[in-house]
């Protein structure tokens, strides 16, 4: 959810359609990170993989994982944590794997 400054409601922007694995969905969110634009990235756990749902989107798009669970460089195992650091690189904790990957920023 998001809120405005002296809203009385707050916003969906990610999620809302109920606990699952489709592109509206979210299994155990566990962390998020919104960038300049104003997309939201989050550590979607149960699903094992990290989501972003661009700016004003009801639908999001899978940036990493969602190979199913696993150890292999694509594969996720509850990711819980997210951060970017100054060149757009985000790295992931993947708390069952016992790890923290980078994912290099395409756009350099």
């Amino acid at each position: 959810m998001k809120w405005l400054k002296g809203a009385k409601e707050g916003i969906i922007v990610a999620g809302e359609q109920g606990q699952g694995n489709s592109l509206k969905q979210l299994s155990n969110p566990e962390g998020l990170v919104v960038n300049e634009n104003d997309d939201v990235f989050v550590a979607d756990s149960h699903n094992n993989r990290v989501m972003c749902w661009p700016s004003d989107s009801k639908e999001g798009h899978v940036v990493v994982g969602g190979n199913g669970q696993g150890e292999g460089s694509n594969q996720l195992r509850g990711p819980t944590g997210l951060v970017f650091d100054r060149t757009n690189n985000l790295y992931v904790a993947d708390m069952h794997n016992h790890r923290i990957q980078r994912f290099d920023n395409k756009k350099k």
